[in-house]
């Protein structure tokens, strides 16, 4: 069954793509998250078998489902997008490297980033996320009201996301899955 309206959280990783997540859940969204197999199909641009997958949800967030944003505007023209962020990219790194640390070397991050390893090139990972970011805005510029962009730690919560999603604010506290 393809689900009509999808929305695709596009955020890097460490970026409160969890609390996305759950945020998706909580308001009765069918939900997807991280699937390496998908990366994977990613990397071999079997972009078929991640489409397969993503006509069976409504909403999206971690890997694959970022790569591909402009791929799914595209595959599916009523999506909305939402860009998780952090306060920068130094922020955001240092969340990333305290989670590899934990994680060890990933194939995933080495797809994604280039490195098992985000220690192994600094430059190149803040880089990554501060272009990617700039990116997706650019790609979205002339329609903004397919993307919302939001911080967790920055205060972003339930008003904003649902004002664009047009779902009623929930009467429960914001969950911070992950929160540092």
């Amino acid at each position: 069954m393809i689900h009509a309206n999808k929305i695709f959280g596009i955020g890097l990783n460490k970026t409160g793509t969890k609390t996305l997540g759950k945020c998706f859940e909580i308001l009765g969204l069918t939900h997807k998250s991280y699937d390496f197999a998908l990366l994977k199909a990613f990397a071999q641009k079997d972009y078929q078998s991640i489409f397969k997958i993503s006509d069976e949800y409504d909403s999206f967030e971690d890997w694959p489902w970022p790569l591909l944003y402009k791929e799914f505007d595209k595959e599916y023209p009523n999506a909305k997008f939402i860009l998780t962020t952090r306060l920068d990219s130094e922020t955001w790194f240092r969340s990333l490297y305290r989670h590899s640390l934990k994680t060890g070397p990933t194939e995933a991050r080495k797809i994604v980033f280039g490195y098992y390893m985000p220690m192994e090139n600094p430059d190149h990972h803040k880089l990554f996320y501060d272009n990617y970011n700039l990116n997706v805005l650019n790609y979205f510029i002339e329609r903004p009201s397919k993307l919302l962009c939001v911080s967790w730690e920055a205060g972003d919560k339930w008003d904003r996301l649902c004002s664009f999603l047009d779902k009623p604010v929930p009467n429960i506290p914001f969950p911070h899955v992950n929160k540092t």
